[in-house]
């Protein structure tokens, strides 16, 4: 286990120590904008295999776009008041070391506004349900817990989500993984 206080730390530690996982706030020293968020973003793109949860205390979607830009998973953001919820803090730990996503629900919220802002886009043709379950799998979400949060059976999700695919023309390929790019579609057409 290692801490950083300042921008440039994240990239000595997780180059140095090789984790499975690195939490970084957005906001770190000497100047508290962005230093962090940037830091992470370096760090994905020299350490693909590291987790990196990022933590802010204010919705900044356009990071979030950005750390999800390479179409990986293996990243989080959440906002810090979530933190103090341990059985979802500790979930969202264990998803994104796993490869997976945890995108803070209001994060999501609040790329819905966005999209709702801009109708056009690669997500103009998915239904209102599939918006649904396109911000759930972005919150990293599985279809199990998708079927819970909707009242629907996980058939219902399942063929939701393949419409999803097949709407925003991502084939099955062995060398990408449709769900990411999903919700990565997701983030660019609401960030």
């Amino acid at each position: 286990m290692a801490q950083v206080d300042d921008g440039p730390g994240p990239l000595r530690v997780i180059g140095g120590h090789k984790p499975d996982l690195a939490i970084v706030d957005v906001r770190l020293p000497p100047t508290f904008t962005d230093e962090g968020v940037r830091a992470a973003i370096q760090a994905r793109g020299r350490h693909p295999d590291v987790g990196i949860l990022i933590l802010s205390q204010y919705i900044e979607p356009v990071y979030t776009g950005e750390l999800l830009a390479t179409g990986e998973g293996g990243v989080g953001y959440l906002l810090k008041e979530r933190v103090g919820d341990i059985p979802a803090f500790l979930d969202a730990l264990h998803r994104v070391a796993a490869g997976g996503t945890a995108l803070d629900r209001e994060v999501v919220a609040e790329l819905m506004r966005s999209r709702s802002r801009d109708a056009e886009g690669p997500l103009s043709a998915l239904s209102p349900r599939e918006h649904e379950v396109l911000g759930l799998m972005a919150e990293g979400r599985t279809n199990a817990a998708i079927a819970r949060a909707l009242v629907v059976t996980p058939g219902a999700v399942e063929k939701h989500i393949s419409n999803i695919f097949s709407k925003l023309d991502l084939a099955a390929t062995d060398d990408d993984h449709r769900r990411v790019l999903a919700v990565v579609t997701f983030l660019r057409a609401t960030g």
